[in-house]
């Protein structure tokens, strides 16, 4: 096959890259200019493609070069684009059938202090995000910290943060659970079972950074609020749950032993999940709208579901945004920029360069910056296996050390606006500090010194 000519230095390259980079600054300043990150990301990821289509027409190379390079960028993006779609779908039928907002009542009524709250909202965020992602967690969660209490920054801002490192920790240990380790899984990087071996590290890192927030969080029980809800599951809610468990076997099965794309198995639960609709909607119609959940009679029409609704529901733009990113970073690998990274894993070695991920997925969103490692493909060296869980836990948890590092940190920043900020989380950003040391020293031990996991 023909290699691509190195363009860095054209003004092909150069172009380009002034447009990624322009792009990338109104993405880092979506608050500031009020543009969704998801306009300049598809602008850039199909600008630079189509800067790159003419620059090949008129010099009259070689275009089944890049031909192959769109085909093979477009079943990528696919692979990942579907997954998340069927992910969020499922995530919105559950918010319909009130299955987080049962949780978030129980755990407003239950009457716990201060220090329970934030114990047991960041347990929770560091459990349910491997299946939910670290955004979507982290959302729903941050919404149980205001409900609770609206006033008391003492409590929210430590609790806030707890919740944006656990969810992310928790993403990190699971192909599901952040955008970055599911990309390193359809990769072919590492099993579903790899990724497992990296819970050790992630919730040890997690639970020492609790730890010492902690003890900023004041003693005492909240006010109980006003009006408490009864709010109770709806139709369907527990079949639900239970078909998106189902999914997420098919997925690995369908990656792992089939040998097919994880998005397969995903759109097969979609599948499923639109049939259970189609007989869950025709037994209410039979029934003349009889709630089995809730031992009740409701209007017909209310208790009708649609999964398209559903679908409609989910965040398009966090979509368009990946399809933009990812899109950029093929066409800068495509033209030959993504070498400068993998000499600096020759330079310095993978393990200083994977640490160092970390603290650029801080700054950078963690989804670019993993996208240039997978497409450089550096050599990791002897211990390679090690150092791609290395990187995936990096670029995960590293994002936690800023606030708006990472997507679940943007999202609690939106809705604790005013409350959980970047001057706030910096007031504890050492604590973050130190658990992400000792993930990486973990890892470490694990993973070098005892070669467990490698």
């Amino acid at each position: 096959m023909i290699q691509a000519p190195d363009l860095t230095t054209s003004w092909v390259g150069i172009v380009s890259m002034l447009t990624f980079l322009t792009g990338y600054y109104f993405i880092a300043t979506e608050d500031k200019y009020h543009i969704n990150k998801a306009k300049p990301a598809l602008f850039i990821g199909t600008f630079i493609f189509i800067l790159i289509g003419f620059y090949y027409a008129i010099n009259g190379l070689d275009q089944e070069v890049l031909h192959s390079e769109i085909n093979h960028l477009i079943i990528e993006i696919a692979g990942i684009f579907f997954f998340l779609l069927v992910a969020m779908t499922f995530i919105e039928a559950m918010i319909d059938r009130n299955v987080f907002s049962v949780l978030r009542v129980k755990l407003v009524t239950k009457g716990l202090n201060y220090k329970q709250i934030f114990w047991i909202t960041g347990l929770l965020a560091f459990f349910i995000s491997p299946v939910a992602d670290n955004l979507t967690t982290a959302l729903i969660l941050s919404t149980v910290l205001i409900t609770i209490d609206k006033e008391n920054t003492q409590f929210l801002v430590p609790s806030a943060i707890g919740i944006v490192v656990a969810a992310n920790a928790g993403g990190a240990w699971s192909p599901f659970g952040d955008i970055t380790t599911l990309m390193v899984w359809v990769a072919n990087k590492g099993a579903f079972m790899d990724f497992l071996y990296l819970f050790p590290a992630s919730f040890l890192g997690w639970l020492i950074t609790a730890f010492l927030l902690s003890l900023y969080v004041p003693r005492g029980t909240p006010p109980l609020p006003e009006g408490n809800e009864n709010i109770e599951l709806l139709t369907g809610a527990r079949a639900i749950i239970g078909l998106f468990a189902l999914t997420i076997f098919f997925a690995v099965i369908s990656h792992q032993v089939f040998h097919l794309p994880a998005m397969w198995g995903m759109m097969f639960g979609l599948a499923l999940l639109n049939l259970y609709v189609y007989k869950l909607n025709h037994n209410i119609r039979m029934t003349g709208g009889v709630d089995n959940d809730q031992n009740g009679i409701e209007d017909t029409q209310e208790l009708t579901i649609n999964v398209f609704k559903f679908i409609s529901e989910i965040e398009n733009d966090t979509l368009l945004f990946f399809f933009g990113i990812l899109a950029a970073v093929g066409g800068l690998h495509f033209l030959g920029f993504l070498e400068y990274f993998t000499a600096l894993y020759d330079r310095f070695g993978a393990t200083a360069v994977n640490i160092g991920v970390g603290f650029l997925s801080a700054f950078v969103d963690n989804v670019p910056v993993m996208s240039a490692v997978l497409k450089a493909s550096p050599n990791m060296g002897i211990d390679a296996h090690a150092q791609w869980m290395l990187v995936t836990m990096t670029a995960g948890v590293g994002g936690s050390l800023i606030s708006f590092g990472s997507a679940a940190g943007v999202g609690v920043m939106g809705k604790l606006s005013g409350i959980y900020t970047f001057a706030t989380h910096m007031k504890y950003a050492w604590t973050v500090l130190v658990g992400y040391i000792v993930s990486v020293t973990i890892w470490y031990v694990q993973f070098i010194i005892m070669g467990i996991g490698d």
